[in-house]
């Protein structure tokens, strides 16, 4: 081999551990559903170079370890990715960080006589919470989410001014539809204490933000809508360092009914789902401190 090839950064694991578990020490059953990707990082040049495999702890271990601690209970993603981050650094020498990445999907009780049945459940399409644990020696960056938010605002939206040329063929517009599938992720201060930190609180209070940040001002552009969006949680948060967004624009165009003899007064509407405006931003504070690390491995954010 060339003495100039070197190894370079890696990292190993399971990918989309399905892990499902119901706690049932009441006749109200819970349901927890998680899909969790475990990546380990540290001296693993040895199985590389030289087919040593003493220091590689196999993926069916990691994803045994996600079956065996979600015995114990999961809380919420994030607690959850923070409990395995613990015991894969502190349980191997040479595994000096990783990269752990859960989705959480909701279930909803199924209604049965006005109130909410007790083990049966309907699943949740509003959106996939997300959350991604990165750690290297002590320090750890935490960064949790959404995707696949569907949204739509039916007036209050416009786009006018932009540049006009040759190719231009879209007209303006000061009253339109505005829609989008919110995908977002916000990163915690590095060091912050979550000893005692109630995530799905935190979490369920960020969604809130972000819809509320949604439906409030005229919108000038999806861009515009997006920052104000970011503004409103980090705000609110103080825990939260930055967010960062990507969002395609769910265009709807009017329907031409002239030739039927109707008019459309901006009632119908064709919904197109390609091609599409696609609008991606970081929205953080002037003085949060830098950490590449921690988006390291999540794509499609800017």
């Amino acid at each position: 081999m060339s003495s100039n090839i070197i190894l370079g950064s890696n990292q190993y694991g399971k990918a989309e551990v399905r892990v499902v578990k119901i706690t049932r020490d009441t006749a109200r059953h819970e349901i927890e559903d998680l899909n969790v990707t475990s990546q380990l990082r540290g001296d693993f040049a040895a199985a590389h170079l030289e087919g040593d495999n003493a220091h590689v702890v196999a993926t069916d271990t990691q994803k045994n370890t996600v079956y065996a601690f979600a015995r114990e209970g999961i809380g919420s993603p994030e607690a959850f990715l923070l409990r395995l981050g613990e015991h894969f650094t502190s349980s191997f020498d040479w595994v000096s960080g990783g990269r752990w990445e859960a989705e959480s999907y909701a279930w909803d009780r199924i209604q049965a006589q006005g109130t909410g049945h007790d083990h049966s459940f309907v699943r949740n399409g509003q959106e996939v919470r997300t959350a991604v644990l990165v750690r290297e020696g002590a320090t750890a960056h935490l960064v949790s989410g959404l995707k696949d938010l569907t949204v739509l605002k039916s007036t209050e939206s416009g786009f006018v001014g932009f540049p006009q040329e040759k190719y231009t063929t879209l007209q303006e517009t000061t009253d339109r539809i505005l829609a989008t599938d919110v995908s977002a992720r916000w990163r915690f201060k590095t060091g912050t204490d979550f000893s005692n930190f109630d995530f799905n609180k935190n979490y369920e209070d960020i969604k809130g933000l972000l819809l509320e940040g949604f439906t409030e001002n005229y919108s000038h552009a999806l861009q515009q809508t997006l920052f104000d969006m970011g503004s409103k949680v980090l705000e609110a948060h103080s825990e939260i360092d930055e967010i960062k967004f990507s969002m395609p624009n769910k265009h709807h165009f009017l329907v031409d009914l002239s030739p039927f003899g109707l008019d459309n007064p901006n009632e119908v509407f064709f919904a197109a789902d390609r091609p599409y405006g696609l609008i991606e931003a970081t929205v953080l504070r002037e003085d949060a401190a830098p950490a590449e690390a921690a988006w390291n491995g999540i794509a499609g954010f800017c």
